[in-house]
């Protein structure tokens, strides 16, 4: 692989520079913005702290890693950290030296910021248990990886019209979003990939296009530079709200837009080599004993266990990172893979390991509804309109006492504005914010969708159904969870008949 860090150590004293002026209030915040965002790296709301995103191929995180982001927490005094929906790690509250400071560190040690944000290729996502799923099709993480550093080759030799967003998925449960990202690839149980592109959500969400089928692993780096050259051909330049990849299915048409996906990969195909030649790594480890718990995943390998580890809203304890570190540490291949739903999973753990892991994160969510998503929130985000995370936890107050069952209510996803970046189009229940007229005047509020599916084959976005006010969503959930609860029955399986009772406890506080 390309030592990307020597290869934009220059690129830094622009960031270093854009941000003193920043900081000092000599330049904007659209300015500093259309610079720092490459970097990973924005200013919050307030102008006077700012936030880095570490850039972390398919959301692995090795223990080395792990050391780093444990070493900074401590060296820098980071008291908010997030893990997003594209699987990468967020540092908040940050003083203006620390964040020039913390993206010269984490290049150092092989943490990649560059188009961490911006109009670049992002962070490539994958399947967090690829490798480790038992119904998995093949494990995909090689090509997340190998993918991650050829579009890094870009940011220096192509001028994207937004940001690029690859993931790669070897499993139903789709979590990466494969069939509706910029590019997708679905592992197959005959060892190929489908390939979807042009899809996204957000404003205008749409599912992807499918671009190719069965397609051989070994050239799945043509389908990136397609991808590229697609985009750079038929994105559009002059208006940034519609420069994203699936708004060239409204320009192309579905059918045009898949014949000029293919007729680029037919030209990437005759201009280079980029043929991928990929050995599988498996670990070796093997374990014995067996455990039962709602947070141990069984994996593939002999006696290893998969442990889910979800802080609610995403944002977990800086100190508890330390000690999944200090704990992990003597584990033999044990590592961290975050997860789209701003969860993690500590792989390939003995029975003995999984218990000490599950103990040591006994503050994870609980429930489902407890793991909902929510994205950092107003309070933070310079775009966004409503605290999601306030709101997340106002709901999850809300309903603990009345101890539901698992299931009774299930995971919501909640974004602060139009951005989609919880995801909420896709949400059995989701949420954006938004604003409520009433006599009393407008009040905090959020649109409310319901019936997304991330799951393959059944993907379906959300239909949005009401407006209601930040202060009524967490009785709205009382309700809910108690209609559920006298039928003994969780809402999966509830709301299949009842949908038009669920809309009638909405309208209480529509």
């Amino acid at each position: 692989m390309r030592d990307y860090a020597e290869e934009f150590k220059d690129d830094i004293k622009a960031f270093q520079a854009a941000t003193s002026q920043f900081y000092a209030g000599e330049m904007t915040v659209a300015q500093y913005k259309g610079i720092s965002g490459g970097f990973g790296s924005y200013a919050q709301r307030g102008g006077k702290y700012g936030m880095l995103r570490l850039r972390l191929s398919g959301g692995e995180i090795t223990k080395e890693h792990l050391r780093f982001i444990t070493e900074c927490i401590e060296k820098y005094s980071i008291g908010r950290i997030h893990f997003t929906t594209c699987q990468t790690v967020q540092f908040h509250d940050l003083k203006p030296d620390t964040i020039c400071d913390l993206v010269t560190d984490a290049w150092r040690h092989g943490i990649i910021t560059r188009g961490g944000g911006g109009d670049y290729p992002r962070n490539v996502m994958a399947s967090p248990l690829s490798g480790a799923r038992q119904d998995e099709a093949f494990d995909v993480m090689p090509y997340a990886k190998a993918a991650a550093d050829y579009l890094l080759g870009f940011i220096h030799t192509v001028k994207l019209p937004r940001k690029l967003k690859v993931c790669f998925s070897n499993d139903p449960h789709d979590m990466p979003h494969a069939t509706f990202r910029d590019l997708g690839f679905v592992a197959k149980n005959n060892q190929t990939f489908d390939v979807y592109s042009a899809g996204g959500l957000g404003n205008n969400p749409k599912m992807g296009v499918c671009v190719g089928q069965d397609v051989s692993p070994d050239k799945v780096l043509f389908y990136i530079k397609a991808m590229v050259d697609t985009f750079t051909s038929y994105g559009n330049y002059e208006q940034r709200g519609r420069a994203r990849t699936r708004y060239m299915q409204d320009t192309l048409g579905t059918e045009g837009y898949a014949k000029a996906f293919k007729e680029k990969l037919a030209a990437a195909l005759k201009q280079e080599d980029i043929t991928l030649s990929i050995t599988p790594q498996e670990t070796a480890k093997t374990g014995q004993g067996t455990i039962a718990h709602p947070r141990a995943i069984k994996q593939k390998q002999p006696g290893l266990y998969a442990v889910s580890y979800h802080p609610v809203g995403g944002c977990p304890s800086p100190k508890k990172l330390k000690e999944i570190y200090d704990a992990i540490l003597p584990m033999e291949d044990v590592h961290l893979r975050l997860a789209p739903n701003e969860g993690m999973y500590i792989i390939h753990c003995t029975a003995e390991e999984a218990k000490q892991l599950i103990e040591l994160t006994k503050d994870s969510a609980a429930t489902a509804f407890e793991a909902s998503v929510a994205c950092i929130g107003n309070h933070i985000c310079q775009v966004g309109v409503r605290d999601s995370q306030s709101l997340l936890k106002a709901c999850v107050d809300a309903v603990r006492p009345l101890k539901f069952a698992d299931g009774v209510l299930p995971k919501i996803h909640i974004s602060g504005c139009p951005s989609s970046c919880s995801a909420h189009q896709i949400g059995a229940i989701g949420f954006r914010g938004a604003v409520k007229q009433t006599p009393d005047g407008p009040k905090a509020a959020y649109a409310m969708f319901e019936g997304g599916c991330e799951t393959l084959g059944k993907e379906q976005f959300g239909t949005d159904v009401c407006v209601m006010a930040e202060e009524d969503i967490p009785k709205f959930f009382i309700d809910l969870g108690k209609r559920i609860t006298q039928d003994h029955s969780t809402y999966d399986s509830w709301i299949i008949n009842h949908r038009d009772e669920m809309l009638k406890i909405a309208e209480k506080y529509k």
